[in-house]
């Protein structure tokens, strides 16, 4: 699993580090278990939205209104099923809203009020994602704005008239079970002072993750554009049917940064259990665990 790519300050290096550990052991227990993937990946994630650190559920970006609008997709690799969310504003877990789209309705994503009057519907809990670290660091954006450094986020600048590549640690997990079924997940607050009412990759299957047990499963993290452009999960999914977990993760990652732009980062899993992390970003937190003992964890990984 990753709690994003982006730039980790060193002071929240170690909290994002523990905490994905912490994720990786949530969603190991259910798999030693028997359990399913897509149990396991949803635990884990529910676990880094319940944690302030990360930008998904508590402690997500606030958009350039200064409101919380998150995103969350989940899909398993046997059948291909999937289910995603997108600018949910006051549910605790929208990981947990994505899986009920996925099995209680007959679409892949649902948006805005819709999304939320489901949750009421199944009891999935409200609350307040917003932190106080997410409010200084709105104020503090708006105020680069008005002073023309608006980074990554230049054309919604010029819209304001009339970088910000911090704030991309979007959560993501992947899994593999004892009866050879992938799975993935992603939720994110998605980017600070975006416009109200943009989505991004983690509510895209294809972009922010994919799952095929023919071959593999991906989740991204970074600039989401660039994640939806270059179909970047999906594409890194294809490239495992020709070579390692390892060389696809590398390939897609640079191929979209020859074509599109930097600022993307990747998990990817085959269907025999290797793994890898490769990006392009200064930083992605991640951890693995794949048998007994405690998760390896990072905060970066191959670089390309």
């Amino acid at each position: 699993m990753h709690g994003g790519a982006g730039e980790w300050p060193r002071e929240k290096q170690a909290s994002g580090l523990n905490g994905v550990k912490a994720a990786a052991i949530v969603g190991w227990k259910i798999l030693t278990s028997r359990g399913s993937s897509i149990d396991a990946v949803e635990a884990s994630v529910v676990s880094m939205e319940d944690n302030p650190v990360f930008n998904a559920g508590t402690g997500s970006a606030l958009n350039l209104a200064g409101s919380v609008e998150m995103d969350a997709a989940i899909m398993e690799g046997k059948q291909l099923n999937g289910g995603a969310v997108a600018i949910v504003r006051r549910v605790k877990n929208p990981v947990r809203l994505a899986r009920i789209v996925m099995e209680e309705t007959n679409h892949v994503l649902l948006a805005g009020l819709a999304a939320e009057r489901l949750a009421l519907n199944h009891n999935i809990p409200s609350a307040n994602p917003k932190t106080r670290d997410r409010i200084r660091a709105w104020k503090q954006g708006l105020k680069g704005f008005r002073k023309g450094q608006t980074g990554h986020l230049s054309r919604n600048y010029r819209l304001l008239e009339k970088g910000l590549l911090k704030g991309l640690d979007t959560v993501g997990a992947l899994a593999l079970d004892a009866r050879g079924n992938l799975a993935a997940a992603c939720s994110t607050g998605g980017l600070s002072l975006k416009l109200p009412g943009r989505i991004g990759d983690s509510a895209v299957l294809g972009a922010g993750l994919y799952a095929d047990n023919s071959v593999g499963a991906a989740t991204a993290t970074g600039v989401g554009e660039i994640a939806i452009r270059a179909a970047v999960s999906k594409n890194a999914c294809e490239l495992m049917r020709e070579y390692s977990a390892e060389a696809s993760a590398k390939k897609s990652i640079r191929m979209a940064g020859e074509r599109i732009g930097r600022g993307l980062g990747i998990l990817t899993l085959d269907r025999t259990g290797r793994h890898a992390v490769a990006h392009n970003t200064r930083h992605l937190c991640w951890a693995v665990l794949h048998g007994s003992g405690e998760p390896n964890a990072n905060i970066v990984g191959t670089r390309v």
